[in-house]
């Protein structure tokens, strides 16, 4: 490699618009790794890496220690539980996000879980393939209309979700610690600072805050019992946010009437996991902010948000450990 170009490595599975970004550049060069890549030879790219973005691959201390030169962690997408924030941080390395890029993905995969729960997507489906017409009042539908949801966390993606519901002619609750209650009624929002006490009014309950040692399970026994029998759950921030065990207890004995999970604690789910198996449950594999079109967006913005970085000028509004930056 050139002295004067930087190495900037990037996953194979990343978009081909975010690829175009980063080779328009003569200063920069872009060397190819898969999530698959071995530990062995994936540190050894590292030996030499100015900055490199991440799609699925976790980035634990052992490997940032591998990449003495490193500037800039770039990940395509928001969430960031699997990185070692911490040893970036001791570095004065800034870890980036892609912003408000896959935010209206997540929030319309959402509610396609919502809408495909309360309209029993599968089951009208099946009555009409099998040629079961007769039955179809066996599995009644509901509105969304004049429901209540809870949404429980009120950033890029809540607001979002918070948004489109309300056209839907919902009531819309917000539980998020971190928001005054001003900035959510100036949305049109109602605040709920009491989670007990939201869960029990809502029909609804769609979880959008990050991943933290505080949101671990956070959604337990206890509260499953808060909720309604007729309510739905959906989880499309992160595994382990939702007790698992607790949800499928509560799916099974009709304590709750459905779920909508797009993120498990083991990823991909172990083969014992029940909860695909209930037929109150839709589920994807960790999908809920890949679109085409998102795509492209995350791998843009998180090439730019690297390459800030490394001219000098960080995109600092998608930078999550801010203390770095001086």
């Amino acid at each position: 490699m050139s002295a004067n170009r930087k190495k900037l490595m990037l996953p194979a599975a990343m978009s081909s618009a975010g690829w175009d970004v980063a080779e328009a550049r003569d200063d920069i060069e872009t060397v190819r790794f898969d999530d698959l890549t071995p530990e062995a030879e994936f540190r050894a790219m590292l030996a030499d890496a100015d900055a490199i973005l991440l799609w699925g691959r976790p980035f634990p201390a052992a490997d940032i220690a591998a990449a003495p030169l490193l500037k800039a962690v770039a990940r395509i997408g928001v969430g960031y539980d699997a990185v070692d924030v911490a040893a970036l941080s001791a570095r004065n390395i800034p870890l980036l996000i892609a912003g408000t890029a896959n935010s209206m993905t997540v929030a319309e995969h959402a509610i396609y879980f919502m809408m495909h729960l309360a309209k029993r997507g599968f089951d009208q489906h099946a009555f009409v393939r099998d040629g079961k017409w007769r039955e179809k009042f066996n599995a009644p539908i509901v509105d969304l209309y004049g429901k209540t949801v809870l949404i429980i966390g009120f950033g890029k993606i809540g607001t979002r979700v918070a948004a489109r519901l309300e056209a839907m002619e919902m009531t819309v609750l917000v539980h998020d610690p971190y928001v005054a209650p001003d900035a959510i009624r100036a949305r049109g929002a109602i605040p709920a600072p009491d989670l007990d006490a939201a869960l029990a009014r809502a029909d609804f309950v769609t979880i959008h805050c990050p991943k933290t040692p505080g949101t671990v399970g956070l959604i337990n026994a206890a509260r499953l019992a808060c909720m309604k029998k007729t309510a739905f759950l959906i989880n499309t921030a992160r595994g382990g946010i939702v007790d698992e065990p607790a949800l499928c207890a509560a799916l099974m004995s009709g304590a709750l009437a459905g779920a909508g999970l797009d993120v498990f604690v083991h990823e991909p789910i172990e083969a014992e996991n029940r909860l695909p198996h209930l037929p109150n449950v839709i589920t994807a594999p960790h999908m809920a902010g890949v679109t085409l079109e998102s795509k492209d967006r995350m791998g843009v913005t998180a090439v730019r948000n690297a390459l800030s970085v490394l001219d000098g000028r960080p995109n600092a509004e998608n930078v999550i450990n801010k203390d770095v930056l001086g």
